[in-house]
């Protein structure tokens, strides 16, 4: 399948917020609005689909599915709109993707950027259409008060920039609950990457929130790891290392998998308990990895901050270093 290249955000630009998975009423009005003003610094007014409401909740904490899909081809039929940012994450994005109109996404190609339960969205739309999605902020990340620097910094890198982007660890972290209270904030000092495997890779990068990756497995909506592909992926709290060792098997046993030449994993969070030393254990135990670089602990993911990745471009790991590039 073609690849195809979204033009790259200019000062001026219109973007449209959606929300594929949990609704628009979680999030706060002062993380909205902290939101909507760090974008109109980058130049970028921001409009919210027709259905992205308050009102649009039910008990699912989402909208319906009607009124989820519609948004999505609102947003990529509205020639005005040059990106499209998630509003947040959440379980059911999956459901989504058969319902797609993907003739119309390939004929208007833009930008669409989300992380976590995003994934499904991102994986069945670069799939189907060869159109390649940013694994990145959400709207709401971007209302973080504090400790917002680096995601702001690598977004803007990637969603406006042509050039490749040499990837630098972040000065710390976090993984507190900054959006029941931007004031109060954990931030720890960071000790860099973990390069598990020693090595030279270049490719096509393909992954996203493992566990939701793996929703995909045996379906047309799963982005094929074809020749030279860098696997990226990260998991939230609640995978321990148990589940995420047998996830990232999940993987491993796809008759494409022999075409993965890399692997990148990003921070865990404190509740998964996984460590170095726990990782190190998992990928030295899988033949399948044996020959592969592997690197962790990079910022993306369910931690913050967060970067901004291309899937369908392309990813060169060396030695410990990371570089990304559309």
């Amino acid at each position: 399948m073609q690849k195809i290249i979204p033009q790259k955000l200019q000062k001026g630009d219109k973007i449209m917020i959606i929300a594929p998975s949990t609704g628009l009423k979680i999030i706060g009005q002062d993380c909205r609005e902290i939101a909507r003003e760090r974008f109109k610094k980058l130049g970028l007014t921001v409009e919210f689909a027709p259905h992205t409401t308050d009102e649009n909740w039910n008990k699912m904490h989402t909208g319906s599915l009607q009124d989820r899909v519609s948004d999505i081809m609102y947003a990529f039929q509205d020639k005005s709109v040059k990106a499209i940012f998630t509003i947040i994450g959440g379980f059911n994005s999956n459901q989504i993707v058969p319902h797609l109109d993907y003739n119309i996404i390939r004929a208007n190609p833009k930008i669409i950027c989300g992380f976590s339960d995003v994934t499904a969205l991102l994986a069945a739309i670069n799939a189907q259409t060869g159109l390649q999605t940013y694994y990145g902020p959400h709207y709401s990340s971007i209302g973080m008060k504090k400790g917002c620097e680096y995601t702001l910094e690598y977004m803007e890198k990637m969603l406006f920039g042509d050039a490749p982007v040499a990837v630098a660890p972040s000065a710390e972290w976090s993984d507190d609950l900054w959006f029941l209270d931007q004031e109060k904030r954990d931030m720890i000092k960071n000790d860099g990457y973990w390069n598990i495997h020693n090595g030279k890779a270049e490719g096509t990068i393909v992954g996203g929130n493992l566990c939701t990756f793996n929703l995909l497995l045996g379906t047309p909506w799963r982005p094929a790891f074809n020749s030279d592909t860098i696997l990226m992926i990260e998991d939230t709290a609640g995978s321990s290392a148990e589940i995420f060792d047998r996830n990232l098997q999940a993987l491993c046993y796809q008759p494409d998998f022999a075409n993965v030449k890399g692997v990148v994993i990003g921070r865990f969070q404190k509740g998964s308990k996984i460590d170095r030393e726990t990782l190190e254990f998992i990928i030295n135990n899988k033949p399948e990895l044996k020959n592969l670089p592997v690197l962790a602990n990079v910022d993306y993911g369910h931690t913050t901050p967060i970067l901004t990745i291309p899937f369908g471009g392309t990813a060169q790991l060396e030695n410990g270093k990371l570089t990304l590039e559309k």
